[in-house]
């Protein structure tokens, strides 16, 4: 495959502009897994920067599963009608959604777990621990790494995305602002099913 070749489907994995994808691979001394991560940093750094922009645009979406029984609904921001407008836009919405119906989440962020619930957690996982026989330093240990286990696992953004398990749907946001070129947020969603 010649460097154009590869350049080209670089840009085509990773919806990056044809000179950042060049300067990776050029970076990245011609090595495409290199390259997708040099490409990866830099839409980190951009989504960032653009994170402080506000929200006032977007969509509501909704999936249902094909069975009728489960559904979500998800509020979806961005900067721009444009962009809600956009069908790549439209489409992040309803895998979003899909997502939620199907991965379950209670909450957006791990941080909006109430505390009541994690004290209420850490209460059986104590007596648990107890039962197992474990004691002092170890039991806050252990306690720490499952209140951040669990949190992770109840939160939609720090969940592996359905589609896609090698990123969270935080990193697939991530993406989607540094392609699309807008913030985006989530600004709530509602799962229902039967």
């Amino acid at each position: 495959m010649s460097q154009m070749e590869q350049i080209k489907a670089l840009r085509e994995k990773t919806g990056a502009g044809i000179v950042d994808v060049k300067k990776a691979y050029d970076e990245a001394g011609g090595d495409e897994a290199k390259a997708l991560e040099i490409l990866k940093k830099r839409g980190q750094d951009k989504a960032t920067k653009k994170g402080d922009r506000e929200t006032h645009e977007g969509i509501v979406t909704s999936y249902v599963h094909s069975n009728n029984r489960i559904g979500a609904l998800v509020k979806l921001y961005c900067e721009t009608d444009f962009v809600a407008r956009n069908e790549e836009f439209q489409e992040l919405g309803r895998d979003i959604a899909m997502h939620i119906t199907a991965a379950a989440p209670a909450y957006v962020k791990p941080e909006e777990v109430p505390q009541e619930l994690i004290d209420k957690e850490k209460e059986a996982w104590r007596e648990q621990l107890a039962q197992e026989g474990k004691t002092g330093d170890m039991v806050e240990k252990i306690l720490s790494g499952k209140e951040e286990k669990f949190r992770t696992e109840n939160a939609l953004l720090t969940q592996s995305f359905v589609k896609d398990p090698s990123k969270t749907v935080q990193e697939l946001l991530t993406e989607k602002i540094h392609k699309i070129g807008e913030n985006i947020q989530i600004g709530g969603f509602v799962r229902f099913e039967v």
